[in-house]
């Protein structure tokens, strides 16, 4: 296993923030994962690919358990796929393309671990992770014990289920239910989509996505938008001129930056419309 001090976060978050960490393990296997978690019991915080994430400080005192470019492969069976959290959700959706295989398209170039979007039961365009799942292995620290619970049992709702509400749980695999198509099919629709995203949302700069949960009846960018807030900056935290759902690392931005400008946009969000925006990503 490899373990790292006084470990560099800045490449393994989206936002590119500078950050640095106590110590950071990588964990390859279940066994790897218990001596991690059960050697030493001082509390460790899990980061997966690092999107969908904002580090809030500079240096932090805790451990990093990282799932990214280890604990990555997949077991391909008849339609059915077991991944583990660590597999990108671009190697996921290239692997079924491989084999011929539909269901992931949607999924293809949402920067994501498979873990993390099984976390946070990540979607678009009304298809969402459950929609694919079968079962989901799990470790609990607790207990030193690895467990596996169906998808019915999970409690999806929309960007939320039963590991949100269970931070000390590690999701370790999954397996998802595909159905057979054609590779040209597959393959048309997973470019179209990427296409589509590109043109709507902030590829050229450093960002983590969607910041906020859609409230109900509404969209982000356009009440944003009415508040004439495009383009606006806090530090180098900008929203972006491109889509004001996102917010972008112009340069040097730090978590507290984000931070701040996020709270801003909750409160004139709040004073105008009387919605409060529910942040999306993780906070740590």
């Amino acid at each position: 296993m490899r373990v790292c001090k006084q470990f560099n976060l800045q490449p393994y978050n989206s936002y590119r923030l500078n950050a640095t960490c106590e110590t950071a393990y990588f964990p390859s296997n279940e066994a790897e994962i218990r001596a991690v978690f059960q050697e030493n019991k001082e509390r460790k915080i899990l980061l997966g690919s690092g999107h969908n994430v904002i580090l809030s400080k500079t240096y932090y005192p805790e451990s990093f358990v990282i799932f990214a470019d280890n604990l990555n492969k997949t077991k391909l069976d008849g339609t059915t796929i077991e991944v583990e959290a660590g597999a990108t959700m671009v190697e996921l959706c290239d692997l079924a393309l491989q084999h011929e295989l539909t269901g992931l398209e949607t999924f293809y170039d949402i920067p994501s671990s498979a873990g993390g979007a099984v976390v946070m039961n990540a979607g678009a365009g009304g298809e969402e992770m459950k929609d694919l799942l079968i079962s989901v292995k799990y470790y609990d620290p607790l207990s030193d014990s690895f467990h596996e619970i169906r998808k019915e049992d999970i409690g999806f709702e929309y960007r939320n289920s039963f590991f949100q509400k269970n931070p000390g749980l590690i999701v370790v695999s999954a397996k998802l239910q595909l159905q057979k198509g054609t590779r040209e099919q597959i393959k048309e629709k997973m470019e179209r989509i990427k296409t589509t995203r590109w043109q709507k949302q902030p590829r050229d700069l450093p960002n983590a996505g969607s910041v906020f949960k859609r409230p109900p009846g509404h969209f982000v960018g356009p009440l944003v938008d009415e508040l004439g807030l495009k383009g606006f900056s806090i530090g180098d935290a900008q929203i972006s001129g491109k889509h004001s759902g996102f917010i972008v690392n112009k340069g040097n931005a730090t978590g507290k930056d984000i931070i701040d400008l996020i709270t801003y946009v909750q409160q004139k969000v709040k004073e105008k419309f009387n919605l409060h925006l529910e942040v999306e990503q993780r906070i740590l």
